[in-house]
């Protein structure tokens, strides 16, 4: 038996409860992985508040973890025991041990420890499909990024300034805006003290930006639009503050702009794009174009502080929970 953190019903932290569990052994295609770190994301809040509906009676979160292949089914020849491995799912990682399908590991190379991938393959692909797909962002380009020094936050700065962007960042105290600006970020605006979407203008000597990458949502929706050049692209890949609402298209008809609500595990569904973007990721990590710096650890049967924390907005860069 193994343990984990189970929500029997959605709610705040205290649902999830310290549960045994039996694992069970790989089938084919499978692997078993003990884990040794697991991500901390807003993802797994939405999961266990129950504002992402659930598949079944009961729910695990975790989207993200890192760990050690211990056994595999009949057909896996990619993986063996004893491989560093990490994934990326849209929950099931607060416990110790895991039977998932084979095909959606990643080995991990030297260099990448265990507390940085479980920290970066949610946060860090993200970024990537960010600055890829959803808006391919070009050298010169002028961005704004919401959330600046939270964890995709201050890996998006970072790779703005590595594709040759100006990278305009938004947090909400002095100490997130003076952090941002160690990642990448020509500029902050610290959102409780001005407008945002006045200072962008200002900075930019009313341009205004080619796009927007917001996972506030509700509260910041409206004035990332009112930043964006004509034919910009407003990109919404979270709701930290409340889903958007009373949105329109024709809120985009004032300089034909585009928007997308994009969602990484459509980008990682296929094994190569999921080996595609890892090996960018983790090339750029080695390489160190960017940096991703762990700056919480907990207990895994501590995780409601670890989500009393994020949603409180109390936390910057990454947090990991260790088995």
């Amino acid at each position: 038996m193994d343990m984990a953190l189970v929500a029997s019903r959605p709610g705040g932290p205290e649902v999830m409860e310290w549960c045994a569990l039996e694992t069970g052994t790989p089938g084919p295609g499978e692997a078993l992985v003990r884990h040794t770190a697991i991500g901390v994301n807003f993802i797994d809040v939405y999961n266990r508040s129950g504002l992402y509906p659930w598949a079944e009676d009961k729910m695990i979160p975790g989207a993200e973890a890192a760990g050690v292949v211990e056994a595999v089914g009949a057909g896996v020849d990619n993986l063996k025991p004893g491989d560093r491995v990490a994934y990326v799912l849209k929950s099931g990682a607060y416990r110790e041990r895991r039977v998932l399908a084979a095909d959606r590991l990643v080995l991990l190379p030297e260099g990448i420890s265990d507390d940085l991938a479980a920290s970066v393959m949610l946060k860090g692909l993200t970024a990537q499909y960010l600055v890829t797909s959803s808006y391919h962002v070009k050298p010169g380009d002028t961005v704004l990024v919401h959330a600046a020094a939270g964890g995709v936050g201050l890996l998006l700065g970072q790779w703005l300034k590595a594709l040759g962007a100006r990278a305009i960042g938004t947090a909400g105290t002095e100490e997130k805006v003076a952090l941002a600006l160690k990642h990448g970020y020509s500029d902050v605006i610290n959102y409780s003290a001005v407008s945002f979407a006045e200072a962008v203008m200002e900075l930019t000597a009313g341009a205004g930006c080619e796009a927007v990458y917001d996972s506030v949502g509700k509260d910041t929706w409206r004035g990332s639009l009112s930043c964006l050049k004509p034919f910009g692209m407003f990109v919404n890949f979270g709701q930290s503050s409340g889903m958007i609402e009373d949105f329109k298209l024709s809120d985009l008809a004032k300089g034909s702009l585009s928007a997308n609500r994009p969602v990484l595990f459509d980008y990682v569904a296929d094994r190569t794009d999921l080996e595609m973007r890892t090996a960018d990721l983790f090339s750029r990590l080695l390489s160190q174009d960017i940096c991703a710096d762990v700056v919480s650890k907990r207990p895994l049967r501590e995780a409601a502080q670890a989500h009393q924390a994020l949603e409180a907005r109390q936390t910057t860069g990454a947090a990991v929970l260790q088995p």
